[in-house]
């Protein structure tokens, strides 16, 4: 032997593009940063420190995508970056960029502490004085005399972001994966932290982190089974095999590559933990319970963020790894799809809870979003980025609107409570009215344009009974809708009816931009949806 062939071989280094990963690695050091602030500040300064450090964060990411996209990243210069772990392309920005705003006026709604009375002479949020006390217990009632507050959401919503930033991102099966683990847990943590209702909260959270651990499980099953079907977890090396376009093949893996049950196994099982993210019908039973006991802030970004980065994660599973299995996975969306939207109208219904019946109509919203996916065409990626861009800001401002209504118990989250809102408080009734229509697809509202935009699509793409259905749906989710407006405007006010507490700028600025976003994207949609447009060609 040569002392050439006993010489080590050299490990390579990895090839990271740190720029065009900018915006996920601001947000992940804003985030450590914020850990820091916990430990090493004095109680009293923490809370202003983490609003300016989380507002700072996401605005410069904000700008490092904007500045992305300037450059040609999400059109010539589309590729994959990071060994080709994280696509840098069209629709991975745009969402990018949805998220992060999102974000910033979801950290509006952390930081409100005007809403409820303060208690002990200081002002109290959302959520606990203490984390880790018993609800009710000794430890608990210190920390509130204290004025303690759990500051650590901040940090705990910019690493959820992080992890939102690289889902839709995500160009192989590992960093799918990894993303999807890194954004959920810190949301299970902020579901289990409502300062009322401590118990409801927390079963919320134990619901949401089983159900998400078993989707969790399902998703990495089906992403082992595709690695031993393709040999690589890469989204564009598992596209090729699909397709037939690699001849040569590791022996180690000739015996299972190209083996069609473990590709149709896997790949229904990867959907499946994503279609649960999305909270599509019938992976859909946490939402309800978990948007009902999460506190109000974490449920409006929970519902805006999530959606936007889990149906990103789907559009590109779709598109870009299992084009060549189009006939077999479109069957079973349409299927899903249906089965969403039906349930979500229908459901939504006979609830008497605001925040369930919000919950159960983003199920729907869901299955009107599914209807985008199915078309399978240009047209379909960028009416689906449009639509969740429209949808994630209508339900931040509907959240943001739900914590005003208030009783002694804390927020007023019962029907029966909202009856005459309109005369105790027309402003408030009339913004949530506006939001109200804009989930019904009324005309001028952004949520017309977003469903006829998904509509138009999947109808070009012979999903024609598709958005039949969906037509459907939607007047019979109108009905609802409706009906609380009826509820407010037309029933007298009950005399031990709740107040609306007077926020402050914060929570009244993220009102202002969902009303905003709403009107602005229902009167005058084209702009944003040819940006949509030019946005969605996916890097393969």
């Amino acid at each position: 032997m040569s002392a050439a062939a006993d010489a080590p071989k050299k490990i390579p280094a990895p090839h990271i593009e740190y720029a065009q990963l900018s915006p996920t690695l601001i947000i992940l050091g804003a985030a450590v940063l914020g850990v820091l602030v916990e430990a090493f500040l004095p109680r009293r300064s923490r809370h202003l420190a983490q609003l300016v450090l989380s507002a700072v964060g996401l605005a410069a990411a904000f700008a490092a995508v904007v500045a992305l996209a300037a450059k040609g990243y999400g059109t010539g210069k589309a590729h994959a970056a990071a060994m080709g772990a994280v696509a840098v392309d069209g629709p991975a920005l745009f969402l990018q960029g949805t998220i992060l705003l999102v974000a910033l006026v979801a950290v509006l709604g952390f930081a409100e502490r005007r809403l409820d009375p303060a208690a002990h002479g200081r002002p109290v949020d959302s959520f606990a004085a203490q984390a880790a006390a018993v609800p009710g217990g000794d430890a608990e009632q210190e920390a509130v005399k204290a004025g303690w507050t759990t500051s650590e959401v901040f940090p705990l919503l910019l690493f959820a972001v992080a992890g939102m930033l690289v889902f839709p991102a995500a160009d192989d099966l590992l960093t799918l994966f990894v993303a999807l683990e890194v954004f959920s847990l810190p949301l299970y943590v902020l579901c289990a932290l409502a300062r009322r209702k401590r118990l409801l909260s927390q079963e919320a959270a134990v619901k949401y982190f089983l159900l998400g651990a078993f989707s969790s499980a399902v998703l990495l099953f089906g992403v082992a089974l595709l690695y031993g079907y393709a040999g690589t977890v890469s989204y564009s090396g598992i596209a090729d095999v699909v397709s037939g376009a690699v001849r040569t093949m590791d022996p180690a893996l000739a015996a299972t590559t190209g083996n069609d049950a473990l590709l149709l196994i896997g790949g229904a099982m990867v959907l499946m933990g994503l279609l649960f993210k999305v909270g599509a019908a019938p992976f859909h039973m946490w939402t309800p319970d978990v948007y009902q006991g999460a506190p109000t802030p974490v449920t409006g970004f929970m519902a805006a963020a999530t959606k936007v980065a889990a149906f990103g994660a789907l559009l590109r599973l779709l598109y870009v790894v299992l084009p060549g299995l189009r006939w077999d996975w479109r069957p079973v969306m349409w299927g899903v799809a249906i089965l969403t939207m039906l349930v979500g109208a229908i459901v939504a219904v006979t609830q008497t809870d605001v925040k369930r019946l919000l919950a159960y109509s983003s199920i729907a919203h869901a299955g009107f979003i599914l209807a985008g996916v199915i078309a399978v065409s240009p047209d379909g990626v960028s009416s689906v980025l449009f639509y969740l861009a429209a949808y994630s800001f209508v339900t931040l401002g509907a959240f943001a609107v739900v914590t005003l209504v208030r009783d002694a118990g804390g927020e007023a989250t019962h029907l029966s409570k909202w009856a005459g809102l309109g005369r105790r408080s027309p402003l408030v009734a009339a913004v949530f009215a506006v939001f109200l229509l804009a989930f019904a697809g009324i005309p001028l509202t952004s949520g017309f344009a977003g469903k006829f935009a998904v509509f138009k699509a999947a109808a070009a793409g012979g999903a024609v009974p598709l958005v039949i259905v969906g037509v459907v749906s939607s007047a019979v989710a109108a009905f609802f809708y409706v009906r609380v407006i009826v509820l407010m405007f037309f029933s007298e006010p009950k005399g031990d009816g709740p107040s609306v507490a007077v926020p402050s700028p914060l929570t009244s600025v993220a009102i202002g931009v969902g009303v905003a976003v709403t009107l602005v994207l229902g009167v005058a949609p084209q702009y944003f949806l040819d940006l949509a447009g030019q946005a969605g060609v996916f890097v393969r």
